[in-house]
């Protein structure tokens, strides 16, 4: 049963209602289903219940610390792509031990900071980097946990701007250059080589380019196998898409079937890496409409959230669903929700059937993942707040922010300075 429902004419989150909490936190605001996210992630974590495993949501995703709590709670592992995410997650109560480093450029004080929080592995992504950790467990006589990530070329068929696989994306090394990693590294004192990593891309829809992805990989761990160098995990990355129109997003137990299919008698441990499946559909952008505006060529329903809010559309020319939250007896009219950015790609729904006025409130559905994360302040505005609710209960886990927020970071030049 989805967290999100009518009751009377009036949209809800579990059991709280959509304009209570307008009328307390303000617009726009995310506003986030616990049961969604739990549920989520269980059905990922039980599809793979027969195999020794580990979910590591794709902190990147949605960062909330409140989310990664719940997780967290759940006894999730975490992927993270920077020492800030790494700091939430333990802020969060994430254990460091299940957590991976991804990511082409990590620095090395995120590296000297994961090394001392004790995480599970470092999935490096060129010889450099290799270089880099290696010389930096040695500086604080440490022992890195390692894993390359593989690009294996494959074509995830999803958008150019998050697919990952191909040979000509920044990720990841060449089969022949991996084998090569893996000799230095397995040679070193100050790395020991625990895994392999592999992710081609996000929101996928189609389970032919995952398995072919896999098949190649498992190739290299049975050479890797042949040559000595046996792995304790084998991280598949994540990837799986969800719903935002009409896809038909690959059924997580359909998914497991097929790989634990593949893997056969070999019984690495695997990892795996979601983050838009787990959060995308916990999630939606709540919005006011300020006024309406019509035009010759198209009505136009200019609401308080806008790019700097939610960039998906913008970005990716992504679709969002978008939904009244209050059933009314108005007449439905094609309208384009547009923010108030000064830009014409300030464009978050085109051409929607919407019963709205000025004042009521919109539901911008699927913002669970890659909503908030990518915000800014873009024409200084302040990021939305977010709410996170669980049953009848919803508590703000970030308030709105404010322009002192923002001026709070910056300065004038001193008084003492004059024009050359």
């Amino acid at each position: 049963m989805s967290s999100f429902n009518y009751r009377d004419g009036e949209l809800y989150v579990e059991d709280v209602p959509l304009p209570l909490i307008a009328s307390e936190h303000g617009t726009p605001t995310y506003v986030y289903s616990r049961a969604a996210i739990e549920k989520a992630y269980l059905d990922f974590d039980q599809a793979f219940r027969r195999h020794s495993h580990l979910v590591c949501y794709s902190v990147k995703a949605n960062s909330n610390i409140a989310v990664l709590d719940i997780l967290a709670r759940l006894g999730s592992g975490f992927d993270i792509v920077s020492g800030g995410e790494l700091q939430r997650v333990l802020r969060a109560g994430g254990d460091p031990a299940k957590v991976v480093f991804s990511g082409v450029g990590k620095a090395r004080w995120e590296l000297q900071m994961a090394l001392d929080a004790g995480i599970a592995c470092f999935n490096v992504e060129s010889s450099d980097e290799l270089d880099l950790l290696e010389t930096t467990a040695h500086e604080m006589n440490r022992t890195a946990p390692v894993s390359i990530r593989v690009n294996p070329d494959v074509d995830a068929g999803t958008h150019p701007y998050i697919a990952t696989g191909l040979r000509k994306n920044k990720f990841g090394v060449t089969n022949d250059e991996a084998l090569v990693l893996y000799q230095r590294a397995h040679g070193s004192k100050n790395l020991q080589v625990v895994g392999i990593d592999c992710h081609i891309g996000s929101q996928i829809t189609n389970l032919a380019p995952i398995t072919e992805a896999v098949d190649k990989m498992l190739v290299l761990v049975d050479e890797l196998g042949s040559q000595g160098i046996e792995l304790q995990h084998i991280d598949l990355g994540g990837g799986l898409g969800v719903r935002y129109q009409d896809e038909e997003p690959i059924n997580v137990d359909a998914y497991a079937g097929a790989i634990l299919q593949m893997m056969g008698s070999r019984r690495q441990k695997l990892f795996f890496e979601p983050g838009r499946s787990i959060a995308a559909n916990a999630g939606i952008l709540l919005s006011r409409v300020q006024l309406l505006k019509r035009s010759p060529d198209r009505h136009f329903a200019i609401v308080d959230a806008a790019m700097n809010d939610l960039i998906r559309p913008a970005l990716y020319q992504s679709w969002q669903g978008v939904s009244e939250v209050k059933l009314g007896e108005a007449a439905k009219r094609s309208w384009s929700v547009v923010g108030p950015v000064c830009e014409s790609g300030d464009l978050l729904a085109q051409d929607r059937d919407l019963a709205i006025e000025a004042g009521d409130l919109i539901a911008i559905h699927s913002a669970g993942a890659y909503g908030f994360v990518m915000s800014s302040n873009y024409n200084s505005r302040g990021r939305a707040a977010e709410v996170l609710v669980t049953g009848d209960q919803h508590y703000c886990v970030r308030r709105r922010e404010t322009i002192d927020d923002q001026l709070a970071l910056e300065s004038v030049l001193p008084p003492t300075v004059v024009a050359n």
